[in-house]
This record gives structure tokens, C-alpha cells and sequence, in this order.
């Protein structure tokens, strides 16, 4: 009976082991064996670690970004005010190594500069995908590799992005809903209202009831608060009906009562960063990096890096079930990648090649057709040479002629002087005789 019995709990343990929450049974501890330190030791290893964290600002020049981040960490982030003649949008990051108690924090800010500032704004959200893609494929590349080293990796995967819009107090410009309605698949987008001390507190909840119905009805997805966690349920639905925040910067401290506070003075009043009759600052920061922060960091990484590598994944050919629903294995997938490469390889090469002969055969053709142009010149040139060629030895042949008729007639004309001559010489010794004689008698 009691080996039957041992057998009995021995299955029934085996059970409870194959189908988990099917009877399953509360067993006290004789005594303390001190796994309850899990989540201690998972602190302290995070601690010593440290955290990382980047933010994305995206909004027009002069919204107030670079301030807003001075004033959320409670510091003076170095950097140039961006002027309003960028000829295009350019992403600048900046990271910083921040501590507060025991805590460190790598802090990345990226800044959209130029954003809104071209007349043309057609393209102006390019930059901004292209950019939180490239942080995707560095991780994603990372991973791929034989020795990875993620748990000293630098990641720069966008955790947030805050979007600034303008206190126009009527409407979101296309340029905002076009940007975001690219940027909601990619990156956590959490709206917010630059400036909003340049509206008055009638216009501004008019103004957020007509952003949240723009984004609805075109379907841009800004991130939620979670509300599944009990201990954050409340605030996060709370503030989720606050969305988007209407928030003011400052760096500047003024004496308000018997305390130094965040402020920002003006002919008619002061408005006061941290009030929250005043503003949403303190709603955007409790939920940003109090509450929110670790969240923002797991969906960055569930929800917009997985769909980024499944894309990616899926464009390279890997796939996790082949046509028949079956498993398909890695080696499966590489191998039958490798020989579709070496098949479109080959195919390429055969191309190539055949395009390399038509090539050929069409230089020879027009090296022939050069060869037969040069000859038919050749002949042209020659002949030409030759008619050339005669009509100067004919030229030469009549000049010959001329010079021996010159020189026969210049023989005549010698030979008739000297004839001349000769005579007259005979005649003049002749009379000289007859004058002889004549005196002699």
C-alpha cells in the first residue's frame, strides 16, 4: 500500500510537472531557503550595471526642446541654439552620463535641427526614419554576430520620442500628422504642447480635444501609459486623459513665497514651471522618467524592434514555419538561402558573360567597320597620292622640256654672235688693209 502510494504521488508530482496551473498545490517551506532575494539581486546587478535611456525631440526650431531637457533632468545640456537656415533636417546626439543617488544613467538626446524650417516639407520625416532604423540595424547586427557582447553594447535604440507642437491653438499642420503617422510603428510618441503659456487655458483644452481627435481619425498610434500593472493602473489612466501634455521650460529660478522655483517671468505674472495649475510639466516628467521610463524601454524593444527584425528577418528569407506549417530549422532556411544566392549567382554569371560576348561581338563589328572606313580612306588618299603624284611628274616633264629648248636656243643664240663677231672682225682688217694701201700711195 505504501509503495502504491509513493507510486500515486510520484505521478501526481510528474503531472503537476508536464500541465503547470492544472491542480496545483501550495507547499509551505519546513524552512527559509531564500529565493525570495531574486528581486534584490536583480536590483543590485541593475544598479551596478547602470541604465541607459534615449530620447527623441522632434518639433520645429524655436519650440523650446533643448530647454524643456535642461529643465526635465534638472541640468545644463551643452549644446548650439539651431538657427532657421539648415538646407535640410540633420539629427544631432548628444549622450551624457548622469548619477543621482546611486543610479547611473547614460542619457542620449537626439534633436531634429532644421526640422520644418525648408519651404518644401515633403520629405523633412526621412531623416528621422532613417535614423531610428539605423539604430534598429545596428542592434539587430549585434545580435547576428558569433561573439556578441549586448550586455556591454551601447544601445541606441530611440526609447521615446517626444513630439512638439506648435500652441497655434487650432489645428495639427499636415507636416505633424504625416511625420508621426510615420514615426508610431517605429518609435513611442508622446505628444506635447511647446510653449503653452503663449495660449490661454481655454484655448489650450480646445486645442488638446482637437489634436486627440486628429490623431484618431487618422490613425496615429501615440504611446499609452500601461494601465495592466495594479500599482500603476490609476495615475496611468489618469494621465492617459491628459494626453498631450501642455508643457513650459525653464532653467531659470525665481524666489516665489520663501522658495526657489522654476519660473518664467513676464510683464503680467510669472508662470511657474512646476505647478501644475499652471502646466503639465510635472505630469510629463512623472510619467517619463518616474513612473513610465522602464516601460518605454520594453516596448521599444517588444513591440518596435521585433517588428523591425521580423521585417528584416523576412525580406533576408528566414521564416519560422515553412509552406506545410512545419518548423522550419536555421540550417533549413540558410541552406536554402545559400543555394537560391548561388542559383541567382550563377544566373548573373551566365548574363554577364553572354552580355560580355554580345559586347564583344558588337566591338569587333564596330572595329571591322573602323578597319573597312580606314581602308576605303587609304585607298582614297592613295589614289589621290598617285593623280598627285602624275600631275606633278607631267608639271616636271614640260619644265624639262621648256629648260632644253631654253638652253638650245640660248646654244643658236651664242653661236650666231660669235659668227657676228667673227665677220665683223674680218671686215674691220679688211678696211684697215685698204686704208694702209691708200696712204701708201
Amino acid at each position: 500500500m505504501e509503495a502504491e502510494a509513493n507510486s500515486g504521488s510520484l505521478e501526481d508530482s510528474w503531472a503537476f510537472i508536464q500541465r503547470p496551473g492544472e491542480g496545483c498545490r501550495t507547499v509551505p517551506l519546513a524552512g527559509h531557503v531564500g529565493f525570495d532575494s531574486l528581486p534584490d539581486q536583480l536590483v543590485n546587478k541593475s544598479v551596478s550595471q547602470g541604465f541607459c535611456f534615449n530620447i527623441l525631440c522632434v518639433g520645429e526650431t524655436g519650440l523650446g526642446k533643448s530647454t524643456l531637457m535642461d529643465t526635465l533632468f534638472n541640468t545644463k545640456f551643452e549644446g548650439e541654439p539651431a538657427t532657421h537656415t539648415q538646407p535640410g533636417v540633420q539629427l544631432r546626439s548628444n549622450t551624457y552620463d548622469l548619477q543621482e543617488s546611486n543610479v547611473g544613467l547614460k542619457l542620449t538626446i537626439v534633436s531634429t535641427v532644421g526640422f520644418g524650417d525648408q519651404i518644401n516639407k515633403e520629405d523633412s520625416y526621412k531623416p528621422i526614419v532613417e535614423f531610428i532604423d539605423a539604430q534598429f540595424e545596428a542592434y539587430l547586427q549585434e545580435e547576428l554576430k558569433i561573439r556578441r557582447v549586448l550586455h556591454t553594447y551601447h544601445d541606441s535604440r530611440i526609447h521615446a520620442c517626444l513630439y512638439f507642437i506648435a500652441p497655434t491653438g487650432h489645428s495639427l499642420k499636415s507636416l505633424d500628422l504625416v511625420t508621426m503617422k510615420k514615426l508610431d510603428s517605429k518609435v513611442n510618441i508622446i505628444p506635447i504642447i511647446a510653449k503653452s503659456d503663449a495660449i490661454s487655458k481655454s484655448e489650450l483644452t480646445k486645442f488638446k480635444i482637437k489634436i486627440t481627435s486628429e490623431l484618431v481619425s487618422n490613425g496615429v498610434q501615440i504611446y499609452q501609459f500601461p494601465t495592466d500593472d495594479e500599482s500603476v493602473a490609476e495615475i496611468n489612466g489618469t494621465m492617459n486623459a491628459h494626453l498631450p501634455f501642455a508643457v513650459i521650460g525653464s532653467t531659470e529660478e525665481l524666489k516665489i513665497g520663501n522658495k526657489m522655483m522654476k519660473a518664467r517671468q513676464y510683464p503680467w505674472g510669472t508662470v511657474q514651471v512646476e505647478n501644475e495649475a499652471h502646466c503639465d510639466f510635472v505630469k510629463l516628467r512623472e510619467m517619463l522618467i518616474r513612473v513610465n521610463m522602464e516601460d518605454l524601454r520594453e516596448q521599444t524593444h517588444s513591440r518596435h524592434y521585433e517588428l523591425y527584425r521580423r521585417c528584416k528577418l523576412e525580406e533576408m528569407g528566414f521564416k519560422d514555419t515553412d509552406p506545410d506549417s512545419k518548423p522550419f530549422s536555421l540550417q533549413e532556411t540558410y541552406e536554402a538561402k545559400r543555394n537560391e544566392f548561388l542559383g541567382e549567382l550563377q544566373k548573373k554569371e551566365e548574363e554577364m558573360r553572354q552580355m560580355f560576348v554580345q559586347r564583344v561581338k558588337e566591338k569587333e563589328a564596330e572595329l571591322k567597320e573602323a578597319e573597312k572606313e580606314l581602308h576605303e580612306k587609304f585607298d582614297r588618299l592613295k589614289k589621290l597620292h598617285q593623280d598627285e603624284k602624275k600631275k606633278l611628274e607631267d608639271k616636271k616633264k614640260s619644265l624639262d622640256d621648256e629648260v632644253n629648248a631654253f638652253k638650245q636656243r640660248k646654244t643658236a643664240a651664242e653661236l650666231l654672235q660669235s659668227q657676228g663677231s667673227q665677220a665683223g672682225g674680218s671686215q674691220t682688217l679688211k678696211r684697215d688693209k685698204e686704208k694702209k694701201n691708200l696712204g701708201f700711195l
